[in-house]
């Protein structure tokens, strides 16, 4: 078992913990002590639980237990004063209150078929502000292998996990349950750019294929289809030109408005309404140097999302008109390109309240990506709104599966899975849910609406009245007849529902 956590990963079957900077030693009886606590951290421990796991009953001195937790504690960044992670509860015992993530180990069944991760490219150019044109091409290179629909493509987040580190590549795909590994640099200066890659088998380390690619800034696009099709080949030869063809992806032939949807992108991510701002004036430059750009169109009605999401909608018509209109270009330009129809579907059904026709668009891009992890997040989203709890919440794990270390990705799919569980009754598992999802970002509207609803409903009036205290303090001007603007539900019963609950959470009419 594989248990994540902070930045480490303590694994039972190499019985070894590893943490940013590689595997970490520790004393055998110390690392039974950390997977004790971890393994039982939904109660507190107490001193003669441990003895009995971790020394088998055998009398210990109270020093000798002390070293060992204070020597676990060492291991992973914590102390007794901070007590951040292994936390004392004098007269009972210990407790491990880290968030922690499990997973099985990779088997040998699970990389039967060809998997990639790609890691986060080297900037060589000396300026730490080009680091998002290196991240860009490395975000491009997913997206153009995604396309494959034989190849599983690890997601952008999971990779962009070790970036700035030192890794070993077998030690990245085995944590990332990877076959393969493609890792590269990135230098940029006045009107060049040279890119370097290499493709390592993960397994045995070998390398199976490095290039270099040297370009005028004009022909990047070319550079970026000549290396994706250059990595396919390597990882299968038998590959006709089809298939290469589909790994090609050119969302513009201008570098300029490339170079704004990179920033755009990078505002995105940030989630501040500031960044948000930035990130539909970059978009639109992106625009204005090319009108067709499918996933630049969709990317700024998903700006229209997220203010939505977080409450920073100023006028809500103008608004909503504006994210029709890109979404609604997106999917024209963009046809055949699943980010494009998935980011224009997940607009029109949450922001301007269409959906069977966002529905629709990304259905069409499931279909057309399968390994798109956005596409099932948006699509469980829209089950969410359409009234279909149980398919919403099939596809939030589908996406889970997908990119199991991205933290926008799960903080999407912690909040879909507490609205599903919500719109099903299961308003304790609601509550919980949503908790998770407001520890990684407080500051969500949408997120601490699902939280306060799902309080009252399951009969938690405290908790309910904490966490509306805090939604009011984001929207203090909120009230029940705006709830249209935090939701899309299309069922009558479910708005019904919607509003008994808030209302029950102590919003105002």
């Amino acid at each position: 078992m594989l248990f994540w956590f902070d930045e480490f990963v303590l694994d039972t079957a190499r019985r070894e913990l590893r943490g940013a900077a590689g595997p970490i030693a520790v004393e055998p009886q110390v690392f039974d002590l950390l997977t004790y606590l971890i393994s039982h951290r939904d109660r507190v421990v107490s001193k003669d639980d441990i003895l009995a796991a971790v020394w088998k009953g055998r009398l210990v001195s109270e020093s000798a237990l002390t070293t060992r937790i204070n020597a676990a504690r060492s291991a992973i960044g914590d102390t007794g004063e901070a007590q951040r992670l292994i936390k004392t509860l004098p007269r009972r015992g210990l407790r491990f209150v880290g968030t922690v993530r499990e997973e099985p180990e990779p088997t040998a069944a699970s990389l039967d078929r060809p998997s990639i991760a790609v890691l986060p490219f080297t900037n060589m150019s000396g300026d730490p502000a080009q680091d998002y044109f290196a991240d860009g091409v490395v975000e491009e290179i997913i997206t153009a292998l995604s396309r494959l629909r034989w190849l599983s493509v690890i997601a952008r987040n999971s990779s962009f996990t070790y970036k700035g580190r030192s890794v070993d590549v077998k030690q990245v795909g085995h944590e990332l349950g990877a076959r393969y590994v493609l890792e590269g640099s990135v230098r940029k200066a006045a009107d060049r750019v040279r890119v370097t890659g290499q493709l390592i088998d993960a397994r045995t380390g070998i390398h199976l294929w490095a290039d270099r690619f040297d370009a005028m800034l004009e022909d990047i696009f070319e550079l970026q289809d000549r290396m994706t099709a250059s990595v396919v080949g390597a990882i299968s030869p038998r590959l006709g030109k089809a298939e290469i063809d589909r790994a090609r992806r050119k969302p513009t032939e201008s570098l300029d408005a490339y170079d704004y949807f990179l920033r755009g992108m990078a505002n995105v991510h940030r989630w501040t309404r500031e960044d948000s701002d930035e990130a539909l004036h970059n978009l639109r430059r992106a625009i204005d140097l090319d009108p067709e750009f499918a996933v630049a169109y969709g990317l700024a009605a998903r700006c229209y999302s997220q203010r939505k999401a977080c409450g920073w909608v100023t006028d809500r018509k103008r608004e909503t008109a504006e994210a029709e209109r890109l979404a609604r270009l997106a999917a024209e330009f963009g046809r055949d390109d699943a980010m494009a129809l998935c980011l224009a579907g997940i607009v029109l059904g949450y922001v301007v309240g269409q959906l069977d026709d966002g529905n629709a668009l990304i259905d069409r891009a499931l279909a057309l990506d399968p390994n798109l992890a956005w596409a099932w997040v948006f699509g469980s989203w829209i089950k969410i709104w359409l009234g279909d709890p149980e398919i919403a919440l099939e596809r939030a794990t589908r996406a889970m599966a997908l990119s199991p270390d991205d933290p926008e990705v799960l903080f999407f799919i912690q909040t879909a899975t507490a609205y599903c569980h919500f719109l099903a009754g299961r308003y304790a598992d609601a509550l919980s849910w949503a908790q998770t999802a407001i520890r990684q970002r407080p500051d969500v509207v949408i997120s601490l609406s699902v939280a306060a609803a799902s309080a009252a409903l399951a009969h938690r009036p405290d908790a309910a009245r904490d966490i509306m205290t805090r939604l009011r303090q984001l929207r203090p001007e909120l009230r029940l007849s705006d709830l249209d603007e935090l939701s899309s539900f299309g069922r009558a019963d479910d708005r019904r529902r919607w509003k008994e609950a808030m209302r029950a959470a102590g919003l105002p009419g």
